[in-house]
């Protein structure tokens, strides 16, 4: 193995030590959320739909199959995150991809099918075997698709996203990526929910926006927290997309991991990071910083300390990209 890289963020270091490949037991194509019930392991990998893995411990995983929805919707589903609620219910959220939402007329000579994203919620009470869907909560207006300009895959939309809920258990805040036509609302966006909602989420979802949790989650405006640096919907793009957040107990931050696209079919300049304090000031993220090369997508980390999962680390996390981990972080203030 060669040597780690140690880098500086902020007031942190990090060091990226490279390590045996480790692979989740099925592909991942989005963030991949986890949790522990009973002494045991669970984890969501979705390339579509998502499939159930399990073990004693991150290293020790098996696939157990695909996991069953009770309510059909139109398009993929890729659930990205979850909150294992204390009575056993365990809460999740969802990246859909309407399959129908263009008219056909924009899909003439293209390899996939044109969409626009949605997030949407669900529930299961088998320990994530079995979901019912809660409803659609964050999406965007017709009038802010671009069909005449598309970035390969998206017209607009909400969506490649992670959810956390702050450490005074009063809010839940998304981290989500927002494709939609004004470029002043392109980026890495942010919208909130009481938690108390958490069980009848639809129309209780807040997004940031001009100051305030002010516009709804559905149909209403953003302005992102990481604005784009040039527009989604142009030759050369630059844009950060795909937020993961964890909290970090050693550091005491907030900490999202990135991908950055510079062109129209989403390729990658590398991985990047922000951290904050204080998740309920949008303002306080700190300008993201490349922290690898690595043109995968989906960074996220899994934290190696007992009980740890993709939503809490310590001193030291698992780093994967695209369901594939070769490095270990190590962060020091």
């Amino acid at each position: 193995m060669s040597e780690p890289q140690k880098l500086r963020v902020a007031n942190i270091s990090i060091a990226i030590e490279p390590v045996e490949e480790m692979h989740f037991p099925s592909p991942a194509d989005c963030n991949s959320p986890c949790w522990w019930r009973d002494g045991e392991l669970r984890v969501l990998t979705s390339t579509g739909h998502p499939v159930l893995s399990a073990g004693s411990d991150l290293n020790h995983l098996s696939r157990i199959g695909e996991i069953t929805y009770t309510a059909w919707r139109d398009g993929g589903r890729w659930i990205e995150s979850v909150f294992p609620d204390e009575d056993g219910t365990l809460y999740g959220w969802y990246h859909n991809e309407p399959a129908h939402l263009i008219g056909e007329e924009y899909q003439q000579g293209r390899q996939f099918r044109l969409t626009a994203p949605m997030i949407g919620a669900v529930v299961s009470h088998d320990n994530g075997a079995t979901w019912d869907d809660l409803g659609i909560i964050l999406n965007g207006g017709p009038e802010t698709l671009n069909l005449e300009k598309h970035n390969y895959w998206f017209a607009g939309g909400n969506g490649d996203f992670s959810v956390i809920l702050d450490r005074e258990r009063r809010y839940f805040y998304f981290l989500f990526g927002t494709y939609y036509r004004d470029v002043a609302q392109q980026g890495i966006s942010m919208a909130r929910m009481r938690f108390e909602d958490r069980a009848c989420p639809v129309g209780r979802v807040w997004k940031w926006h001009n100051g305030g949790w002010t516009q709804p989650g559905l149909l209403g405006a953003v302005t992102p927290v990481i604005p784009v640096q040039a527009d989604w919907y142009s030759p050369q793009p630059d844009t950060f997309w795909g937020p993961s957040v964890h909290w970090n107990r050693f550091l005491q931050q907030y900490v999202i991991l990135m991908n950055r696209a510079i062109d129209p079919r989403w390729g990658q300049d590398g991985i990047y990071l922000s951290l904050t304090p204080d998740i309920s000031d949008p303002h306080s993220w700190t300008p993201p910083v490349k922290i690898l090369d690595e043109k995968g997508w989906y960074p996220q980390v899994i934290g190696l300390e007992e009980g740890d999962t993709d939503r809490e680390a310590g001193e030291s996390a698992r780093l994967f990209i695209h369901g594939v981990s070769r490095y270990i972080l190590r962060f020091s203030s």
